[in-house]
Formats: C-alpha cells, structure tokens, sequence
C-alpha cells in the first residue's frame, strides 16, 4: 500500500507550458470534455469574470485590429512608394534633357529642391578643369587616403551614407552651407566615388538617417555616373 502511494504521488503534474502545449496539438479536447468549460474561469480586465466566449471573441477582435492597423500602414507605404517612383521618373527625364554638364547639374538641383525637398546639393567631380567647374558649379575631387578616411563610407564601402555628419565631413561636402546641414544623404557616383560625390543635404535632423533605405540612392547614383560619362569625356 504504502509503495503504491509513494509511485502515485512520484508522478509529476504537469506544468503550464506542458498544458498549453497539449491543447494546442488538440484543439478539440473541449469537445470531448464540454464540461470541464462550465469550471473555466477568466478574469477580464475590468476585473470582472468573462465566459471563455467573450474572452475569445476579445482576443479576435484584437487580433483584427491588429490587422487593420498593418494593412493600413502597408498601404501608406505602398502610397508613399508609388510617390517616390512619380517623383524619380520626373527626375530621370529631366536629367535626360540636358545638354551639357551645366545643364545637367541645374536640372539635378532643381529636381532634388522641388520635388524631393532638398536644401543643398553638391556634385564633387574628379579630372576637371577649372573653367568647367567654374561654369557647372561642381567642386573638384581628389580621392586619397585621408578622404577615404574623412569618408568611408561612399568611398570604401561603396554605399550612400545617410544621417548626420561630422563637422570635418560637413565642411568638406558643403562648404560655406555646412552649418545650415542637419542630415545629409552621400552618394558615391561610379565605383567607390571613381565618379564623384553627390551630396545632398537638408536642415532638417531626421530627413535622411542611417535606417532608411538606400536603393533609390543607388540608383540615382548610377544613372548620374553614367550621365556624367557622356558629358565629362
């Protein structure tokens, strides 16, 4: 007697996440107890009890809003996409107007100013002479060590670099206008800025960040280093 007391209470319940994890491989099981739904308790939020039916259809309810709340954040972003390929379309028939380097570099400006509300824009290009930065208002680049240093992102990652910059950065990039710049967007044009720098910046802290998405900016960097081959030969 006593050896068959000691086995019984050897037995260990089971615990919580054993339950949960029964019941969920048998979904059923209160349909083969429904009994045992009538000694359920739940407490709802209130502080008063609920049927497990109301809890359930709580829970549902939740879950929809839930829902409702991704699909409509997914749309605005799909909103915001079709806005963003509007805008680039404009852009890149713009840029394929000009005639000259001049004229591409005005129509570059022009397009980042309006339509994706931009407060400086700069192109910093390699091999020119001064007359023709003079007359584009481009600045010359010279990529060596220490400007992969101050830069490395665009110019050894071979990537954009948004977000805030540094004061040395900020200088060497915008010049005279850099303590206007709160955030900035650095695109390398050609293969590890082979074919200069464009560097867009704004006066707001949040416009460009280091979590946003960069593909738009590649992007445009290619076509830019492509369009600067026909007018920089």
């Amino acid at each position: 007697m006593t050896t068959q007391v000691n086995a019984e209470n050897s037995v260990a319940a089971p615990d919580a996440q054993q339950v949960s994890d029964y019941l969920s491989s048998h979904p059923e099981f209160f349909d083969n107890y429904p009994e045992l739904l009538a000694t359920l308790q739940l407490s709802h939020p209130s502080g008063t009890a609920v049927s497990l039916i109301e809890r359930q259809v709580q829970v549902l309810r939740d879950q929809n809003q839930d829902l409702k709340k991704r699909l409509l954040e997914l749309v605005d972003v799909a909103r915001d996409n079709d806005r963003l390929s509007e805008r680039v379309h404009r852009l890149t028939l713009d840029l394929l107007r000009a005639g000259s380097l001049s004229e591409l570099i005005d129509s570059l400006g022009h397009s980042l100013r309006n339509e994706f509300m931009a407060d400086a824009m700069v192109l910093h290009l390699p091999a020119l002479d001064e007359s023709t930065l003079r007359e584009s208002g481009a600045k010359l680049l010279q990529i060596d060590d220490a400007l992969k240093a101050l830069l490395p992102t665009p110019l050894v990652d071979n990537k954009p670099q948004c977000g805030r910059l540094k004061r040395e950065q900020a200088e060497f990039l915008f010049g005279d206008q850099a303590a206007a710049i709160e955030s900035c967007a650095v695109i390398p044009l050609g293969d590890h800025g082979c074919a200069g720098l464009l560097s867009i910046g704004s006066r707001e802290v949040n416009r460009f960040n280091p979590c946003m998405g960069t593909l738009f900016l590649s992007h445009l960097g290619e076509l830019i280093a492509q369009l600067l081959a026909i007018y920089t030969r």
